[in-house]
């Protein structure tokens, strides 16, 4: 009963994230990026704010299949499912590293 509960929760979490995925591909709400959560109120009127959005867009979308996979887990009491979750969570690492670079290569 406890691992049905647990996995609602978790599903709930996949949503939002998805949630906040699909507003920021579509350029919408608030921006869930350090570059912007950082900089000053001017910096943020001059800054283009799409490469941003695509950015947070891309790592909510995979941190919300790592919510997924454990929710699966918890379903199916496998627990050997949530290694799946590791080349997810590396993808969003490493995409975010990549993609902070060519944002501050562009912007030069």
């Amino acid at each position: 009963m406890a691992a049905l509960i647990l996995s609602i929760l978790i599903f709930g979490v996949a949503g939002v994230t998805l949630l906040i995925s699909i507003r920021s591909f579509r350029c919408r709400g608030y921006l869930f990026n350090n570059a912007y959560l950082y900089a000053s109120k001017e910096e943020r009127e001059h800054m283009d704010w799409k490469p941003y959005y695509r950015q947070t867009a891309i790592v909510f979308l995979l941190l919300s299949m790592v919510f997924v996979i454990i929710g699966v887990s918890l379903i199916a009491h496998n627990y050997r499912i949530t290694l799946l979750e590791i080349p997810f969570i590396l993808g969003a690492v490493i995409y975010a590293i990549i993609s902070t670079v060519r944002i501050n290569e562009v912007g030069r």
